[in-house]
């Protein structure tokens, strides 16, 4: 499973099966997850009325890809028209109206690294707008389908019983979407973003299934209001602390209550296995297991004065790295920017880290480092550090992006690999690794009787960016190709197959040595070159991290432009694929 999915046109799984989504003309998943959540639990409800049931359920929102029904989008016409930085203080004063920060809680200032408002012409603000429209619109109808789920329960009785775990964000808001935002951020992640000119082009598609988008990094910065930072920056709250809601009425009667025990998301679990009464498992199916670091927060929810359980807890993504030990934070930026996730940095090393120090029992926003000041502290919370880093196994501090983890991979150190016809849903990461390099794919299908088959040959990725292979609604050979908001080409042969055994191909000449180069494609059918044409840039690294390579359907969001009256994934008709090759050169 990726690690998000198109909204419209989702990459679906059933259990570990691959499955396509509902043909309906207005569907949207969340709503699609909300209706399975519902029917689930009123069948366990029915057959179990004695045991209590556990649901996951997590939303698309608010991650990427921001997309909603259009009419979500209006409801937000106009009201960010004041910008990220107006908007950061007018979040900041509900805060403190609400009570959810400290009276005494300053509001953290701007990166230098982050525009002004003020500094972007009309044309950046009129889109920057509609980004941030879009992720509104996106978050209310996310609340709209979490409002269905209360309903249910409270239809059948059970809303008082229900431990309602609700975690609002990603990591801290994201600033993924680079600078400018992106209506394709899949190319802006790897440093293929879309000029103004064509966002303002295709202003009207944002949050509809034309678009992958993502709001600037600015909006990022304010959403995370009152802290520093954004997702990624591990280091600082604001890339790591969520809102985090608890409902349980029949055994928290107390409404509206707030808590300030610093907790982490690693104790959900224990809570969820004490509010039932069983111990962590000392072993599954024979494999001894790790000790939770998390602790239960029922106490902390029955009595708000409880002591805080939670002492300490270590930090660290893409080697940004921090440290709340018994009331203090301990954090470490390094130079690499949150909105240049797919661009790699030097390896990070211990002696990098140049720390900050912050005193959050009066300085909850961490805006006053005191470092300087109290360089003692700082030792004996670097001491702390250390030790946790080594005993999670982490230490010495590393950029995952210079060191990744090695993951294994079904055609690692292949050149050439043939697959049968009704392959599905085999990730990118597991396919051919096409990028940076020339390559041909070669398939065999055989027809009963001319020009009658319509389908998919092969394909990998979708909407945003991808490539099918397929026979159009003629029964004609088409090649499709799509990299991001850079170009795309579409390749088509002018005659029909007829009866009998084909044989087609497509060439793809990289332009040379380097990353995201374009290069030559051509289409050839039965030997002979039926169409060619050229593409100016290609994936760096990957098309997508959720859509996937499949032979006679196209599961997930659609890779080619296949017929409108066409069933979803466009599935092989009339033919028979006989085998796909893709050889790397």
């Amino acid at each position: 499973l990726g690690g998000e999915t198109d909204q419209f046109e989702p990459t679906l799984y059933r259990d570990t099966h691959p499955v396509m989504r509902p043909a309906k003309s207005d569907y949207h998943f969340t709503e699609d997850m909300t209706d399975q959540a519902i029917i689930w639990m009123n069948q366990q409800k029915a057959l179990r009325p004695d045991r209590p049931f556990f649901l996951y359920y997590a939303t698309g929102a608010a991650h990427a890809p921001l997309q909603v029904p259009q009419a979500w989008i209006d409801r937000y016409r106009g009201q960010f028209a004041q910008g990220w930085d107006a908007l950061r203080e007018q979040i900041f004063a509900r805060q403190k109206r609400l009570g959810v920060v400290p009276e005494n809680a300053q509001l953290t200032p701007r990166p230098e690294q982050l525009p002004a408002w003020d500094s972007l012409s009309k044309d950046e603000q009129t889109v920057a707008q509609r980004f941030m429209e879009t992720y509104a619109g996106f978050l209310a109808h996310t609340d709209a389908q979490v409002g269905r789920l209360v309903e249910s329960l409270k239809a059948r009785g059970e809303f008082d019983n229900t431990l309602f775990i609700y975690v609002v964000g990603d990591n801290g808001s994201s600033a993924e979407g680079g600078l400018n935002g992106s209506i394709n951020y899949m190319g802006a992640l790897q440093g293929l973003a879309e000029p103004l000119a064509t966002q303002l082009q295709k202003i009207d598609q944002i949050g509809g299934p034309e678009s992958y988008p993502q709001y600037n990094a600015g909006w990022a910065w304010a959403l995370t209001a009152p802290f520093q930072w954004v997702k990624q920056v591990a280091s600082h709250l604001g890339g790591s602390r969520n809102p985090l809601v608890i409902s349980w009425p029949k055994a928290i009667p107390e409404g509206g209550g707030l808590r300030s025990q610093f907790s982490h998301v690693t104790d959900l679990t224990p809570t969820i296995l004490d509010a039932i009464g069983l111990a962590l498992p000392a072993a599954v199916d024979g494999v001894e297991q790790k000790p939770l670091d998390g602790r239960s927060l029922l106490p902390s929810m029955r009595n708000a004065k409880t002591p805080e359980h939670k002492r300490t807890q270590l930090f660290e993504v893409h080697g940004h790295a921090g440290l709340y030990h018994e009331g203090w934070m301990l954090s470490a930026r390094h130079d690499r920017l949150p909105w240049t996730v797919g661009l790699p940095r030097r390896a990070t090393k211990p002696h990098d880290l140049n720390w900050e120090l912050y005193d959050l029992e009066n300085d909850f926003t961490q805006a006053n480092d005191l470092a300087e000041a109290r360089p003692a502290k700082v030792r004996a919370m670097e001491k702390v550090f250390r030790r946790e880093a080594k005993r999670l196994g982490i230490f010495p501090i590393r950029s995952s992006l210079e060191h990744p983890t090695p993951m294994p991979s079904l055609s690692q150190g292949a050149r050439a690999i043939t697959y049968p016809g009704g392959i599905r849903a085999i990730p990118e990461t597991a396919a051919p690794r096409m990028s940076n390099r020339s390559w041909r794919l070669q398939a065999d299908v055989r027809l009963e009787t001319s020009g009658a088959a319509r389908d998919v040959l092969a394909t990998l990725g979708g909407t945003a960016g991808g490539w099918s292979l397929y026979l159009d609604d003629q029964g004609r050979p088409a090649f499709d190709y799509r990299v991001f908001e850079l170009g795309e080409l579409a390749l088509r042969a002018s005659k029909v197959l007829t009866a009998g055994s084909h044989h087609v191909e497509i060439d793809f000449d990289y332009d040379g040595d380097g990353y995201g180069k374009g290069g030559f494609f051509s289409l050839s059918v039965n030997g002979e070159k039926v169409a060619s044409g050229r593409i100016p840039a290609s994936p760096p690294a990957f098309f997508s991290i959720d859509e996937s390579f499949d032979t006679t359907i196209d599961t997930g969001s659609p890779a080619g432009h296949y017929p409108e009256d066409a069933p979803i994934g466009y599935p092989l008709q009339g033919a028979n694929l006989e085998a796909v090759t893709i050889e790397l050169r």
